[in-house]
């Protein structure tokens, strides 16, 4: 329920009164029909090919499930601001409809949103309502001025750690005032104020706002815990928050409690603004306040509900268009006229309602235009039914949206990234002082943790075992850190081996002239040095900088051309002095990197637990697509990635003696056999077959010989086939087929089922499709005829599919 904006890393509601349901359901395979609407799961999102009459019920079952939501939150907030009541429909009826209809994010809900609770309290407070309604419709006009700047992508450059801060600022302000009305007093005017005040209202309580506050608190943390089919769909037909203020209603009536109730004023006596009167300064920066954290707010919701969106669609959903952020300004703008002239609340997007409209299965801004139509009719038709609501059952709901705002997903964020100073700065400025200057004190921390990054740089000096020295960089390497550079170079022995290891990637002139000069003078002294990278070259004569990744083609490498040669795409044929060229890149760029760990890994010998068999050709770098190091990987290559069962080596026992090897002295736990698509061995393995062309002689053919049972085992049944919908010409057939065939010729190794059958080796069947950079899993489990799974980057903590020596289903261990 709280207003804040997810972070990129932290897209999930934390509403626990919104009942999310799972993202959507994948569509029907190909070939069959829809599912019926009433097949699929309540709440659960149409699947991309809906019909349009699907869309639209779809749609108008989000409004309602919003429009639960936002019915109880927009008169809490209203409450907690002090505004009429009426404020809060009015504003999120005009949120709805307006910013649904003109803004640039389909999905987003707009409305009066906790997040600017204590700004607005403070203006009624200073202004009075209506100049506040007044202030809310010129920061409207502000917001239409910033969009037709386009200027909307900057808000989103303010830090997270500050936007977070911020609103726990908010969230505790929030708390610690309605916790006085529900133990039956009034709230202060500031936070001090509210807990100074705190002790005496805990001693003297009233009974009766009292129990209406812990009953609908202990309902809005126990129903989303409903259990079994029955809590989950009362939990969709009912959100919490609306079922919390309805069984406080109910109760408060059933027992004739005596407490203060929500009053609607006449519509006649709605009061409008009027002209601001007050300092010019003051209504400015009051005017800019509500601008800048309504904008901020809105534009980051919007991100975090493009986020939600496309993930599912991901899931098998209907694509939603990404947000337009100028137009989404544009319409929060609107809105903001709209309603500060029609005295109402300031809206902003609203990334929970937001999440909940997404969840429920929304596909455009229908449902959110619905669900201000229904907020409407609801401030006409419901009049006599809100009147019954207790004010405690209302400032429970908003005081658990308070602490819910102060999110743990943000602090472990912020903490992660090393900017809990700034959330904690902002948080307690907040607090203590008021938004804009609590937003200020963020800043300011801000800058000082940026310069304190940018200024403190750790230098330190090792003696390693081959009796050399090393020095490691950690930081920006500027004047600063030139006093700290010059202890530690000054302690080394004369003659030393030393070497320099820099992640800095600032280095000043006068560091450089530092490290330069100390390295002459220990070398004229006898001693050696080695620096990292374009450090070693002379001043004026570094060359560009490069951005290679070591992983990339040769085609594309500045760095490693030859001498007086350019990597060009009208010269694909390389010099042999690529090679040497690519050493010495390596020797300039990563050799400093990487030799602390491969000086370990000498040591200590190596201790991979994967054997990874795999084909020859250039085009697979095992490296890259497996996101492994030195060291992870014990690698087998041969040409068509063949495993010969045992005694028909011919020969050649070098696979044998490398899956020997493996389990003996490595003692590897899982053996994968990985192809790949367009592999030349299959290609001609094909083509002999088809009679195009006679068997390769010598070495070729009889090593060839070997792939021979796959053709066999490709005619005798099914092909294994992809499951991401791409069709398998008769080449890649017969590269699936032929992951299968080797894993059963591994399988016949006395010492593989041996160590299978104990379930300590796990064999595992893998496809690489070049073209599209794609790796596929073989699964072999289960029913189904055997398929290669594609390994998706959203899936994470299942086991990998594994396959049995003899073709066979076996288990499939999850982790986690």
């Amino acid at each position: 329920m709280s207003a804040c904006a997810p972070t990129p890393d932290s897209t999930q509601p934390n509403d626990k009164s919104a009942p999310i349901p799972p993202p959507g359901a994948s569509g029907p395979p190909p070939g069959q029909e829809p599912p019926a609407e009433q097949q699929r799961p309540a709440g659960a999102p149409p699947p991309s090919g809906a019909s349009p009459a699907e869309r639209r019920r779809a749609d108008f079952s989000a409004s309602i499930s919003v429009f639960l939501i936002a019915l109880p939150l927009s008169l809490g907030i209203a409450l907690a601001t002090g505004a009429p009541l009426q404020a809060g429909l009015v504003a999120a009826a005009v949120g709805g409809i307006l910013v649904g209809a003109l803004g640039g994010a389909p999905l987003q809900v707009s409305g009066p949103a906790a997040g600017l609770t204590v700004i607005t309290a403070d203006l009624i407070q200073q202004y009075g309502w209506r100049t506040t309604c007044a202030i809310t419709a010129l920061a409207g006009l502000s917001q239409l001025a910033l969009s037709a700047l386009r200027v909307a992508r900057s808000a989103l450059m303010v830090s997270p750690a500050i936007v977070h801060g911020m609103l726990a600022g908010i969230g505790a302000t929030i708390a610690l005032s309605q916790l006085h009305i529900v133990l039956g007093g009034e709230p202060e005017s500031s936070a001090i104020d509210n807990l100074a005040d705190l002790p005496g209202q805990l001693v003297d309580p009233q009974l009766a706002p009292l129990t209406i506050g812990g009953l609908t608190v202990a309902v809005l943390l126990l129903w989303p815990r409903l259990p079994g089919r029955a809590g989950g769909l009362t939990r969709r037909a009912l959100p919490a928050a609306l079922a919390a203020v309805v069984l406080a209603t109910l109760v408060s009536w059933l027992v004739s409690l005596r407490v203060p109730r929500v009053d609607l004023p006449s519509w006649s006596s709605h009061a409008l603004p009027q002209l601001p009167d007050g300092p010019v300064l003051g209504l400015l920066a009051a005017v800019l306040t509500i601008t800048l954290v309504a904008s901020v707010e809105s534009l980051l919701s919007a991100v975090a509900v493009d986020k939600l969106a496309a993930a599912r669609q991901r899931a098998g959903g209907v694509r939603v268009p990404r947000a337009d952020l100028d137009r989404e300004l544009r319409g929060q703008g609107f809105a903001n006229v709209v309603s500060g002239s029609l005295g109402g609340l300031p809206v902003t997007g609203v990334a929970v309602r937001s999440a909940a409209n997404v969840a429920a299965g929304a596909v455009s801004r229908r449902s959110t235009i619905l669900h201000g139509c229904w907020i409407l009719l609801a401030t006409g038709l419901l009049v006599g039914l809100l009147e019954q609501i207790p004010l405690a059952a209302l400032a429970a709901l908003v005081m658990v949206v308070g602490i819910q705002m102060v999110n743990i997903t943000h602090i472990r964020s912020v903490t992660k990234h090393r900017e809990v100073l700034v959330y904690a700065a902002t948080a307690v400025g907040v607090t203590l002082f008021g938004v804009l200057e609590g937003v200020g004190i963020g800043i300011a921390m801000a800058v000082a943790v940026s310069l304190h990054r940018l200024t403190h740089t750790r230098i330190s000096q090792e003696l390693l075992p081959d009796g050399s020295h090393q020095v490691r960089v950690r930081g920006q390497l500027t004047f600063l850190a030139v006093p700290r550079l010059t202890r530690v170079l000054t302690q080394l022995p004369e003659r030393a081996r030393v070497t320099v290891e820099c992640d800095s990637t600032f280095i000043d002139h006068a560091a450089y002239e530092t490290l330069h000069d100390w390295c002459a003078a220990h070398r004229s002294q006898g001693g050696t040095v080695e620096l990292p990278g374009e450090l070693a070259q002379p001043r004026g004569e570094l060359t560009p900088r490069h951005h290679c990744p070591p992983w990339q083609s040769w085609r594309n490498h500045r760095c490693t051309a030859g001498e007086g040669e350019a990597c060009t795409v009208d010269s694909p044929r390389k010099s042999p002095d690529q090679l040497l060229g690519g050493l010495r890149n390596f020797q300039r760029r990563t050799a400093p990197v990487v030799r602390r760990e491969l000086a370990r890994l000498e040591r200590e010998g190596q201790r991979p637990s994967q054997l990874f068999l795999t084909c020859a050709d250039s085009r697979l770098v095992t490296s890259m697509i497996t996101s492994s190091g030195p060291g992870d990987l014990f690698t087998v290559r041969n040409i068509g990635n063949l495993v010969p069962p045992p005694g028909t080596e011919s020969g050649d026992d070098s696979v044998g003696a490398a899956i020997e090897y493996a389990l003996t002295e490595l003692g590897v736990t899982s053996i994968t056999v990985c192809g790949h698509s367009g592999c030349g061995a299959m290609r001609a393995l094909h083509t002999v077959h088809q009679g195009q062309r006679s068997a390769p002689p010598g070495s070729l053919g009889r090593w060839l010989s070997h792939a021979r049972p796959s053709l066999e085992r490709l005619s005798a049944g099914a092909p294994p086939g992809l499951d991401d919908g791409q069709e398998s010409d008769p080449l890649e057939a017969l590269c699936l087929g032929n992951v299968m065939q080797q894993l059963e010729h591994l399988g016949r190794y006395e010492r593989v089922a041996q160590r299978v059958a104990e379930g300590t080796l796990e064999l595992r069947g893998m496809y690489f499709h070049v073209g599209r950079a794609q790796a596929y899993v073989l699964d072999h489990g289960g029913a189904r005829a055997p398929v290669f799974l594609a390994v998706r980057p959203e899936v994470a903590g299942s086991g990998a599919p594994r396959v049995s020596p003899n073709g066979g289903p076996t288990p499939v261990r999850r982790s986690g």
